[in-house]
C-alpha cells in the first residue's frame, strides 16, 4: 500500500549468486504489474461476461483448423453437446451426437464447406445420450490466418424451445385453418387494399378454384353478381376509408355458373395507430332463407289479393270496380323501385296510395318521408329536400340534413309537384337520373338509395303544352308508372262502405255507439256530388258523430251545398251531369268505331288513350251496354 493509501500490485524476482571468496548473495527486482494485473482482470471479467452470455442465449462459440481438424470450443458449447471438459473436440464428437436421420446431411455440409473454404448456416436434431433430442442452429464463417490456412469460426444455438413454439403455432394454425376449412361459410382473408391472402376450403370449393388461381384473379368482384357489384362496391370503399366493418346481403356465383345468396359480414384489424391490418369476409348462404321469404312474400301478395277483394286496402276503402283498378296496379307496382306518379282530385287519398306501395315494397321497413312541396317556400324548397351546409345562406347557422337523406333505403312522397320551382325540377331530374344530390352550398356528392312517389291535382301535360313552367322532362321521369286516383263521384258504390269505415273510427274516439245509419242520410249522401272527394265526406263524418245524440246515425242535411240557393245547388249537381253525358258520349263513340272491341291495337281503350281496367270500370258505372255496338258495321 502505497503512503496515499492506493494499493500496487509488485512481483519480486530473487537470484543466488556466489562471489570469488565463496561467499553467498542475492542479486533481485521488484516489478510494478499494477497495470497488468488490472487487464489481465478486466480479461477474465470479459470472459465471465461472455461465458454468462452464452449460457443465458444457449449459443456457444467453436474455432476449427481445417488442415489439422484442431478445435476449440467454448464451456456452452460443451453443455449444448452434453460433453464435459475432458471430451476433445473434434468433428466426430459432433457427428456422435447428430441425429441419425440428420447424419449424413450434416457430414455432407461439413464437407462441403471444409472443400470449398465457405461459410455455411444449418439447422439439426442432436441425440443425447439421456435420448432426448435437441434442435440446434450452426453457423460458421471461413477465414483464413496469416500463413494462408483455413479456420473456421462459429457459433451453435440450441433452438429446442424455439422450435418447440414453432411446432405449437404451426398445430394452432393447422388446427384454425382445420376448423375454417370445416365452418359452412365462405370465409376469406384480405390485406389492407384488398390483396387476397387466404380462403377456406368450403370456398374454394364453392367457387371452383385452387388457392393459388383464387389468389391470381384480379377483379374483387368477378364473383359477385352483376346487379349487387355497385352495390358491394359502394359498401367496401365507404368501409375502405373509414376503416369501419359492414355488412350486406348479395348474390355469389357458384363454379357451375348459378348464383345463391349470401350475408356478408366485413370486419377489419386494425393495429396501435387504427390503421387496417387485415379484412376478414364471412358470407353465410341465405338462399334458403331467401327462398322461403319470396314463398312468404309471394303467399302474402295472394293473401293480400284476397284481402283486397274485402272492403279495405291499406285504409284504402272500397269495392268499386274503379277503385279496385286502382288496387290491382298498386300491387303490381309496390315490390318495385319504379317511380311512380299519382294524379286525381284533392282528396281523393293520393298519399294513402304512396303510404300502401311504401307498405307493400321491400322497403317498408325504412321511412316513408311525406313532402307537401306547395306548403315550403319557392327559395326554401332546395334546403328542404336536400339539406344544406353551414353557411349556404343568411341563417343557415348550421348544418342540416334535407327529406331525401332522411329517407334513405325508404321512399319519399312529393304532394302537390306539378307546384315545384323550375330550378327544383332540374335538381330533383337529377337524383331520379343519377341517384345523387349536393346539399345547399355543399360540393360532396351524396348517393341516394330513395324510392321516389310524386302526387299532383293539376294536369301536368296540359301544364307541359300551355308552355307553363314544367318541364317536360321531369315530367317523363315521373310518369314511369301513372296511377289515376278516381273521383269520389266516379265510386258512389263505396260510399256506404265509407260512411261506415268513418262513423267507426270516429264514434271510439267519441265514446259513442251507433246502431245504424238512417236511410235518408244514406241517400242523400249517395246523392251529393263531393267535391271535396273523400276528405269532405270525412270531415262531414266527424262533424256528424260529435254532434249526434241518439243511437242512430243521421246527418243535418243543411251542411251540404244541396241546402244553398236553387241556382248553387243546380251548378253542383248539373256539372258532374254534363261530365258523365259528355264521357259517356264519348266512349260510345268510340266502342261504336271498334265494334264493340274494348281492348288491343284497334280497341276503344287504344282509341280513347286510358287503361283497358278504366274503360272497363267508366262503362259500368255509365251502364254503357257494350254488347250492343258488336252487331254494328265499320264505319
Amino acid at each position: 500500500m502505497t503512503p496515499d493509501g492506493s494499493i500496487r500490485h509488485l512481483h519480486d524476482l530473487a537470484h543466488c549468486l556466489r562471489d570469488q571468496a565463496d561467499n553467498q548473495e542475492v542479486v533481485g527486482a521488484i516489478m510494478d504489474i499494477t497495470e497488468r494485473r488490472v487487464t489481465e482482470e478486466a480479461i477474465w471479467r470479459s470472459e465471465a461476461y461472455l461465458a454468462e452470455a452464452q449460457r443465458i442465449s444457449h449459443t456457444g462459440s467453436f474455432g476449427c483448423k481445417a488442415t489439422s481438424g484442431e478445435m476449440f470450443w467454448s464451456e456452452e458449447t460443451f453443455r449444448i453437446f452434453a460433453y464435459d471438459r475432458g471430451t476433445k473436440p473434434a468433428v466426430e464428437a459432433i457427428l456422435n451426437r447428430v441425429h441419425p436421420d440428420d447424419k449424413a446431411m450434416v457430414q455432407g455440409q461439413i464437407e462441403s464447406a471444409t472443400s470449398q473454404g465457405k461459410d455455411c448456416s444449418l439447422e439439426y436434431r442432436l441425440l443425447l445420450p439421456d435420448h432426448s433430442v435437441k434442435h440446434v442452429h450452426v453457423v460458421a464463417h471461413a477465414v483464413k490466418d496469416k500463413a494462408g490456412n483455413l479456420e473456421f469460426i462459429g457459433a451453435v444455438t440450441d433452438i429446442t424451445e424455439r422450435k418447440a413454439a414453432d411446432e405449437r403455432i404451426r398445430r394452432q394454425e393447422a388446427e384454425l385453418r382445420q376448423m375454417l376449412d370445416f365452418a359452412p361459410q365462405l370465409i376469406a382473408v384480405f390485406g389492407p387494399n384488398c390483396e387476397r391472402l387466404y380462403i377456406n376450403r368450403v370456398a374454394l370449393v364453392y367457387l371452383g378454384l385452387s388457392l393459388e388461381e383464387w389468389r391470381q384473379t384480379p377483379d374483387r368482384g368477378v364473383f359477385v353478381h352483376p346487379d349487387d357489384r355497385a352495390r358491394d362496391r359502394d359498401y367496401f370503399d365507404r368501409a375502405l376509408s373509414t376503416g369501419s366493418s359492414y355488412e350486406l346481403e348479395m348474390r355469389l356465383r357458384k363454379f357451375d355458373g348459378s348464383y345463391r345468396w349470401f350475408l356478408a359480414r366485413s370486419n377489419p384489424v386494425l393495429d396501435d395507430k387504427g390503421q387496417v391490418l387485415r379484412w376478414y369476409v364471412v358470407c353465410t348462404d341465405i338462399e334458403d332463407r331467401k327462398r322461403t321469404e319470396e314463398k312468404l312474400q309471394q303467399e302474402n301478395v295472394a293473401l293480400r289479393e284476397e284481402i283486397d277483394k274485402a272492403s279495405m286496402f291499406e285504409e284504402i276503402v272500397g269495392t268499386s270496380p274503379a277503385l279496385q283498378g286502382v288496387l290491382s296496379r298498386i300491387s303490381k307496382v309496390a315490390p318495385s323501385d319504379s317511380t311512380v306518379l299519382i294524379t286525381g282530385e284533392t282528396g281523393t287519398g293520393k298519399e294513402l296510395v304512396a303510404r300502401a306501395i311504401h307498405r307493400r315494397s321491400h322497403r317498408a321497413s325504412r321511412a316513408f318521408v311525406s313532402v307537401n312541396c306547395a306548403a315550403i317556400p319557392r327559395d326554401l324548397i332546395a334546403s328542404e329536400l336536400f339539406g344544406h351546409e353551414k353557411g349556404a345562406f343568411t341563417g343557415a347557422m348550421q348544418r342540416r340534413i334535407g327529406r331525401f337523406e332522411m329517407a334513405e333505403a325508404g321512399t319519399i312522397f312529393l304532394d302537390e309537384v306539378g307546384d315545384l320551382p323550375a330550378e327544383t325540377q332540374i335538381a330533383l331530374l337529377r337524383v331520379l337520373q343519377e341517384h345523387e344530390f349536393e346539399r345547399v352550398g355543399g360540393t360532396r356528392r351524396i348517393r341516394a338509395d330513395v324510392r321516389v312517389i310524386a302526387a299532383t291535382n293539376r294536369d301536368l301535360q296540359g301544364a307541359i303544352r300551355a308552355g307553363s313552367s314544367f318541364r317536360s322532362d321531369f315530367f317523363y321521369r315521373l310518369h314511369v308508372f301513372p296511377i289515376e286516383m278516381p273521383s269520389l263521384r266516379e265510386r258512389r258504390e263505396d260510399i256506404p262502405l265509407l260512411v261506415e269505415y268513418f262513423i267507426d273510427r270516429y264514434a271510439r274516439k267519441a265514446g259513442k255507439h251507433f246502431k245504424n245509419v238512417e236511410k235518408r242520410t244514406l241517400r242523400v249522401l249517395q246523392s251529393y256530388p263531393w267535391p271535396g272527394n273523400i276528405r269532405e265526406l270525412q270531415n262531414v263524418i266527424e262533424r256528424s258523430v260529435i254532434l249526434c245524440e241518439s243511437d242512430i246515425f243521421s246527418i243535418d242535411e243543411g251542411w251540404l251545398p244541396l241546402s244553398l240557393p236553387a241556382t248553387e245547388s243546380k251548378r253542383h249537381i248539373e256539372l258532374p251531369r254534363r261530365l258523365d253525358a259528355q264521357e259517356k258520349k264519348m266512349i260510345e263513340e268510340a266502342l261504336k268505331a271498334s265494334r264493340g272491341r274494348v281492348f288491343g291495337p284497334t280497341g276503344a281503350a287504344t282509341n280513347l288513350g286510358i287503361p283497358r281496367s278504366t274503360l272497363e270500370s267508366k262503362i259500368r258505372s255509365l251502364k254503357i251496354n257494350k254488347n250492343r255496338f258488336r252487331t254494328l258495321s265499320e264505319p
